[in-house]
């Protein structure tokens, strides 16, 4: 789960990470009283899920009332595109109005979890700001590494020698020293899977300042962190991945026009490669779960059917815990109560497959059946070719 610059903001400067004064505005008149309240130039920006937004006008420096409101009408309301959103864009609905500050040094300063060696690495760079993908690609030796012991923690002596790695004055090491250890805490404390301040500045009154933020989390620790799950904003995720979560199914949206309903990641996951093998492009992933009953698959076809793109469906699954029968019950019981005239191709396979088959069969329906996966796989593609 991604959250919004200003409040992963809020989360950091709980941990000692300092950040500027700023306020949230929802309109043109809000963003101008906000400003007056800081005086001064300030920068407004525009509240989306992604990165680039300065290189999309997603970012303006304004320094009188005129320019802020400016800002804020050409903002609002608009759908802001990035190479991050993809050409549909994200919606602006809100604006963050932070006081400008006198950049001295920009520094990348990001968290993540590595799976393969099951520890945090920091990643950091002296050159930090919007460019800091080109210069990830274009010198990648000029990105500094330090890997985290979960169990021991990020000790004092790493971020110093990272502060010092990163050419730091010695006078400044004790300010940002503090930004780092804040960071790492904030990651840890509150199940984060993602910590990025870009840039992380050095003000030429020699003081550290969190410029931007964003922060992501492990969806599956949300139910111990209650305050962190009350900060998602649907309106910036993928509708019909929102629908599927909300509904405890596992989606991820894909381009294709062959919706996928399977049982288990890693057969779904296998069912997109074998679509793609057959010259089909894949819709969605989407898992089912192990004991599926009839009404989830019919949540299922549900999530699936939202994506307009979607000419064919494909049902694989191989029961374990599962039953076929459950989910041939599930598959006829969907296409009678949603009306579905798209081709849908059905593959059982595991336990209770012959009354699985046999309900398929006797249903009445214009199901297509396959026995192995690619052989749906290719009937798959062949009816949504056929349907377009």
């Amino acid at each position: 789960m991604d959250i919004h610059e200003y409040q992963a903001k809020e989360l950091l400067s709980k941990f000692g990470v300092p950040i500027p004064r700023g306020g949230l505005a929802y309109s043109p008149e809000q963003a101008t009283y906000r400003a007056s309240e800081l005086g001064g130039a300030v920068v407004v920006k525009a509240q989306i899920h992604s990165g680039a937004r300065g290189k999309a006008g997603g970012v303006k420096l304004c320094r009188n009332e005129r320019e802020i409101e400016e800002a804020a009408e050409f903002m609002l309301g608009r759908k802001l595109v990035t190479h991050q959103t993809g050409p549909a864009g994200k919606l602006v609905s809100r604006l963050y109005i932070e006081e400008a500050t006198n950049i001295d040094r920009e520094i990348y300063l990001g968290f993540v979890m590595d799976r393969a060696s099951e520890r945090i690495v920091v990643v950091a760079s002296a050159a930090g700001g919007m460019d800091i993908e080109e210069i990830s690609a274009s010198q990648p030796d000029t990105i500094i590494r330090v890997t985290v012991d979960p169990a021991v923690g990020m000790q004092q002596f790493q971020a110093r020698e990272l502060a010092f790695g990163l050419g730091v004055d010695p006078d400044i090491v004790n300010k940002i020293v503090p930004a780092i250890m804040g960071c790492y805490r904030a990651f840890r404390d509150l199940d984060a899977m993602m910590v990025e301040i870009n840039p992380l500045v050095i003000t030429k009154e020699k003081q550290v300042v969190a410029l931007d933020a964003k922060m992501s989390f492990d969806e599956n620790a949300l139910f111990r962190r209650p305050h962190i799950a009350e900060l998602r904003d649907k309106s910036q995720e993928d509708p019909r991945e929102t629908y599927a979560s909300d509904r405890g199914l596992s989606y991820v949206g894909l381009d294709g026009d062959i919706g996928c309903i399977v049982n288990g990641a890693g057969l779904a996951m296998a069912t997109l490669d074998m679509i793609k093998l057959a010259g089909g492009e894949p819709a969605n992933f989407l898992d089912i779960g192990g004991g599926a009953s009839p009404e989830r698959v019919t949540k299922s076809f549900k999530a699936v059917l939202r994506d307009k793109n979607v000419r064919a469906i494909m049902v694989n699954v191989f029961a374990g815990i599962n039953r076929c029968d459950w989910v041939a019950k599930g598959v006829v019981d969907a296409i009678k109560e949603l009306n579905i005239t798209m081709p849908v191709v059905v593959r059982l396979a595991g336990t209770n497959v012959e009354e699985g088959r046999k309900i398929i069969e006797q249903s009445g329906l214009t199901l297509i059946s396959a026995d192995t996966l690619a052989e749906a796989a290719k009937k798959a593609v062949s009816a949504a070719k056929q349907a377009a």
